[in-house]
């Protein structure tokens, strides 16, 4: 899995209601009323960043709504308050001696929202959806070690023939082409969420909408404000609804840190999605108990357009890898535990051995002699300086750091780099278009604990490769790293195929992620995890 991280997320997809300016409920888009809003007591109030993509679990593809989906959705596995797996959807499951063979038995008491039963056709229906090449899933080729999957998004193979089988009402049989010791983590992913067939066949991609979508987990959708809160409440239906100790939780749509932080401070929200960095020895001193940090399986990187000048060219690419200084970033700039990244999975990563680019050890003086010689090769110098853009998503810390970068690349290579923000939605749209962009902010945070989570985003193709780098080697790599039983050659190949990435500079590492929230402490239960997500259906509220 996962994610795309904005400073907290978001991206697009119009729906919910309009709010009036004293907060009374108007008319939705399908002539609705909006619900009881619930009340202070019994409402957890999260922030959510900035607005969400999407809430269609299939093609939800970043951390803001990929956050809101795993409230209103459950896989066949889910995971537990501190990210371990524990039963879903599925109640027990068998794995084939050869790992290849899933087979899941779905719970007997299994329910959609409106209370239709939940089945193991529902899964197929959902699987399907994924990686049928008419959804445009930018997940897609995750599912494609199931059995036929790269057959059936590239259209040579109808759906049917997924190796995803219903072989009775609550027995589902997934068939993989190789072993992914991972597998059952990549459950947890939006895109393995089932599909109520009678609502998607009533209202077609529309049928993720207030008033309409139907679900299967802890919450419903009861409401969605664009650019204002999506407004979830617990789901009668839910098999664990005795667990679900909160009523109702609003997600709060704010794209600017310093606002999110000011409103936890004035206690309109309970839980935030990070703390600008300016102010983290700020929160130390006045409310540490409120802090909660963790390590956190992400990068912070920049991409660079290998298809426009001036990053066609490799050399211009080292050079501007080599003389970031990634130390001092991580000490004086965002100054929150981040550890400088060289690679781009992140240390500590189940089965990870970090790579490091051949300039590792050289001294900040020696990479900037050699940078300045590489531009001069390429025909940068003093007469024709190197300029560039730099697009960021609207945030008070990526400003920051995209004003720090482009100051180091001024002083070390004379480079004249400009910086651009826009809204988060904007900004992954445009990523698509390779003539909209030269260098772009962006971040990953793993959906599992393996290094495949960060690297097979980087395979020919796939949705999330935005530079459209492709390098067959790299694939053959990952594609052997796949059918390697043996746990130690497994993670050499995968080592190597990071490196070529690496040595190809086609992303700018800057640092790994921590995460960093403040909780109310009318907040219960809070624990991070490795992924970041927090499960609103795992929270309690103090009396």
């Amino acid at each position: 899995m996962r994610l795309l991280r904005a400073c907290l997320p978001m991206f697009v997809f119009v729906l919910g209601l309009a709010v009036t300016a004293c907060g009374a409920p108007q008319d939705d888009h399908d002539g609705k009323r909006a619900g009881n809003q619930g009340t202070r007591a019994d409402t957890l109030h999260r922030s959510g960043g900035a607005e969400p993509d999407t809430l269609d679990p299939h093609r939800s593809e970043e951390t803001g709504g990929l956050a809101v989906v795993a409230d209103l959705f459950e896989g066949l596995v889910n995971s537990a308050p501190d990210g371990g797996l524990v039963p879903g959807a599925a109640a027990r499951w068998d794995i084939s001696d050869d790992g290849l063979v899933y087979r899941f038995e779905l719970r007997p008491e299994g329910r959609w929202s409106n209370g239709d039963p939940l089945v193991a056709e529902d899964f197929v229906a959902g699987f399907r959806r994924t990686v049928a090449p008419e959804t445009g899933s930018s997940y897609a080729q995750s599912w494609w070690l199931i059995e036929n999957g790269e057959a059936v998004t590239s259209g040579h193979l109808p759906v049917e023939a997924l190796g995803v089988s219903a072989l009775g009402e609550h027995v589902l049989e997934i068939r993989l082409h190789t072993p992914a010791p991972y597998f059952l983590s990549m459950l947890l992913m939006g895109s393995a969420s089932p599909l109520h067939g009678p609502s998607f066949a009533e209202h077609g991609a529309r049928f993720a909408r207030a008033g309409v979508m139907v679900s299967n987990g802890p919450y419903i959708l009861e409401e969605w404000a664009v650019q204002s809160h999506v407004l979830l409440r617990r789901n009668p239906y839910y098999h664990g609804r005795d667990d679900v100790r909160i009523e109702t939780v609003r997600i709060h749509s704010i794209e600017d840190i310093n606002s999110e932080f000011n409103r936890f401070r004035t206690g309109e929200i309970d839980v935030t999605t990070q703390i600008p960095n300016n102010q983290y020895n700020w929160v130390l001193e006045n409310m540490p108990e409120r802090l909660h940090s963790a390590p956190l399986l992400g990068t912070y990187y920049y991409l660079l357009n290998i298809h426009r000048p001036p990053f066609d060219d490799l050399r211009v690419r080292r050079a501007v890898s080599m003389t970031l200084d990634r130390s001092l970033l991580t000490s004086r700039v965002t100054g929150t535990g981040e550890r400088p990244a060289l690679g781009f999975v992140p240390e500590g990563t189940a089965g990870h051995v970090p790579v490091r680019p051949d300039w590792a050890d050289w001294s900040l003086e020696q990479r900037q002699s050699e940078a300045r010689r590489l531009l001069a090769e390429a025909g940068y110098g003093p007469d024709r300086p190197l300029g560039f853009e730099i697009v960021y998503n609207t945030s008070d810390n990526h400003r920051r750091i995209a004003l720090a970068a482009a100051s180091m690349w001024q002083e070390a290579l004379g480079a004249r780099a400009s910086i651009i923000n826009q809204e988060w939605k904007v900004m992954l749209q445009n990523r698509r278009d390779l003539s909209a962009w030269q260098v772009m902010r962006m971040g990953w945070i793993g959906g599992y604990d393996d290094p495949h989570t960060f690297l097979h985003t980087k395979l020919s193709g796939h949705g999330h490769n935005a530079p459209q780098w492709s390098n067959a080697r790299f694939d053959e790599l990952m594609a052997r790293s796949d059918r390697e039983p043996d746990p130690v050659l497994r993670t050499e190949l995968m080592r190597e195929a990071e490196q070529l990435l690496i040595d190809e500079h086609i992303i700018v590492p800057f640092y790994f992620y921590v995460s960093k929230r403040l909780v109310s402490p009318r907040v219960a239960h809070f624990q991070p995890t490795l992924t970041d997500v927090i499960r609103s259906g795992h929270l309690g509220l103090a009396p």
